[in-house]
């Protein structure tokens, strides 16, 4: 391995692995509020964790998610443009769209309580530290919120500079995690004999419906583990995987440790803390900042992803054109959406002084995770069954009823906080919901008028009517059908000049590229240039359009007046007026632009 696959493997284990990798912080500590810490069950719950992540990180995404994608790209929406050319009816297609919403707005929601979780339960270490063990938890929220809110107004100045110390932190915290493990199972090494599965059977066995209940903590080990997949556009698949294989050896030694340590101090309360604590006392304060600072991390990584997943979302026209700030000159990948980060920051305060305790918070955690990978897990499986791979198809299918059982676990929470995940989740889905009907619903009200009738009065009027000098540029989706917009202006209107170009930008089902390039004239005095672009991609349209050698003098596009009765289109009127135009997204000068205003009734 050279220095640069070195340096990219550090790299994802800042980037990718901060979920995952605070979550020995909480998870022990809060399966065993439910659990009698007796040998057995700390066996058990040793055994469940291995296996969980095995299943779940490893064989879910590491391996099955990881083998998708046609250029090394990941997330949800992938999924749903890998399936959907497979699927030959309209009604499927409808269904696994409607999944994919589902799954969109579940992160969006765990985007909320993972870094209110992690926070937390960081600050709560700070009652090990002699003279603050009777820390008033009041301190605690405000201690944590002030950390929130500082890593959200960050964001807006962009975290290019700081990511570069992401890994190398990241990579300490692990091998932290390590060292403190290994200590601890040289204590009590029969805890090893738990990688065997049938500690894991004998628990659920033995302890019935408590045991199905336990599960929805268990998943506590695996959240973040969808990163994997979720960020490999960004980092690729190689050094991903190496990086887990560091991160997984980490992870299992350190829970390992924590088993070991509970089998002599069954009275624990904070486990992975007072085990540090117990070995390396004098360095406990600087442990404690670490953990605060992997915290922050893994919540920056969950920022920047949902950014990215809203920014997917904003291409494929799932969601409205939320402002977009660029914060990196040579990264165009680091963005900032005001709007998200606002509503993420509320959320996260909100939850915090709900739930108060990180164990508290747990119960509002799990749901959203297990929602989506269970969902991630439908989609792969009709995937690999539809390439006729069956071998992984059977694979997938033991993952998905793995994912299901978490799922239906975690359904118990819902009455004890779990609601929050479903009312969060909500927002976003709702608002897909409505946006996406309304466009649908809109479109077909402009009524736009066939090519072929456009022509028949375009070229009576170019031949006829006096022309303006220079190029005018109108906006459309489909050369075949002309918006009402364009036809008045020019047809109604007659504001015709002597060259006249039709643009149009086109989302493709792959993540990267951009090409344009001019369409066969459609007639004299008007042209037809297309952009395609990956649904990755960040769009410079006045760039490629002066690169293109389009020297415009007018801009025209399109502006709808809605009028509706119905309570449903007015929030979609409200949507499309708080959310920048068309032609705010791309940038586009205002000096050069008319508005065209369509009066529709919806």
């Amino acid at each position: 391995m050279n220095k640069n696959d070195v340096s990219r493997v550090i790299k994802s284990i800042g980037l990718v692995f901060g979920d995952i990798g605070t979550s020995p912080i909480y998870t022990v500590t809060v399966i065993f509020i439910l659990l009698e810490k007796s040998l057995m069950n700390i066996m058990g719950i040793m055994s469940l964790i291995f296996w969980t992540m095995t299943i779940l990180v490893t064989i879910e995404y590491a391996w099955l998610a990881m083998s998708l994608g046609t250029k090394g790209e990941g997330g949800e929406i992938v999924l749903k443009e890998t399936l959907t050319p497979l699927l030959k009816s309209a009604r499927k297609i409808s269904f696994i769209t409607l999944l994919t919403y589902v799954g969109i707005s579940l992160v969006i929601g765990d985007g909320i309580i993972t870094p209110a979780i992690s926070i937390l339960s960081a600050v709560e270490g700070i009652r090990l530290i002699p003279g603050f063990e009777n820390l008033n938890q009041f301190i605690v929220i405000i201690i944590s919120g002030i950390i929130a809110i500082s890593l959200f107004s960050f964001q807006k100045k962009g975290v290019e500079r700081v990511t570069s110390a992401f890994g190398p932190i990241m990579l300490l915290w692990f091998l932290t995690l390590t060292v403190s493990g290994i200590f601890s199972i040289f204590s009590y090494p029969e805890i090893l004999k738990a990688i065997n599965p049938w500690y894991a059977y004998k628990f659920l066995i033995s302890n019935g419906f408590l045991s199905f209940i336990v599960l929805s903590e268990v998943i506590l080990c695996a959240t973040g583990g969808e990163a994997l997949f979720a960020d490999m556009g960004h980092l690729g698949k190689k050094p991903i995987l190496q990086a887990w294989s560091i991160v997984f050896f980490a992870l299992a030694l350190c829970y390992f440790g924590q088993g070991a340590f509970l089998v002599h101090h069954p009275h624990s309360q904070n486990v992975l803390f007072e085990m540090f604590y117990s070995q390396f006392q004098y360095l406990y304060i600087p442990f404690l900042i670490l953990s605060v600072m992997a915290t922050i991390i893994a919540s920056q990584a969950m920022i920047s992803a949902i950014f990215s997943i809203v920014y997917q979302g904003i291409n494929t026209r799932i969601l409205p054109m939320f402002k977009v700030d660029y914060t990196s000159e040579e990264l165009r990948a680091q963005i900032y959406i005001a709007s998200v980060n606002w509503f993420l920051l509320l959320f996260v305060l909100i939850v915090m002084f709900h739930f108060q305790k990180s164990s508290n918070l747990a119960a509002a955690y799990g749901l959203a995770v297990t929602g989506s990978m269970t969902i991630s897990g439908i989609m792969m499986s009709c995937i690999f069954y539809l390439k006729k791979s069956y071998f992984k198809f059977l694979i997938a299918i033991v993952v998905t009823l793995t994912d299901i059982a978490f799922l239906t676990a975690n359904m118990f929470k819902i009455p004890h906080g779990g609601y929050w995940s479903i009312i969060i989740a909500l927002i976003p889905f709702i608002i897909i919901l409505i946006y996406t009907n309304g466009q649908k619903r809109l479109y077909s009200k402009l009524h736009p008028v066939p090519l072929d009738k456009f022509l028949i009065k375009f070229d009576d009027l170019y031949q006829n009517a006096s022309k303006i000098e220079g190029t005018a540029l109108f906006f459309i989706r489909d050369i075949s059908r002309i918006p009402p917009y364009i036809f008045n202006t020019i047809c109604s209107n007659h504001i015709i000049y002597i060259d006249n170009l039709l643009v149009s930008i086109n989302i493709l089902d792959e993540p990267f590229g951009i090409n344009s390039f001019f369409k066969e004239d459609v007639t004299q005095g008007l042209r037809n240039f297309e952009i395609r672009a990956g649904y990755m991609e960040v769009i410079e349209l006045e760039k490629i359009l002066h690169q293109a050698g389009i020297q415009d003098k007018v801009i025209f596009y399109g502006m709808e007046e809605i009028m509706s009765d119905s309570l449903v289109w007015k929030i979609f009127t409200l949507i499309k007026k708080v959310t920048p135009s068309f032609v705010q997204f791309y940038s586009i000068p205002s000096r050069k632009l008319h508005g065209v205003v369509t009066r529709v009734n919806i």
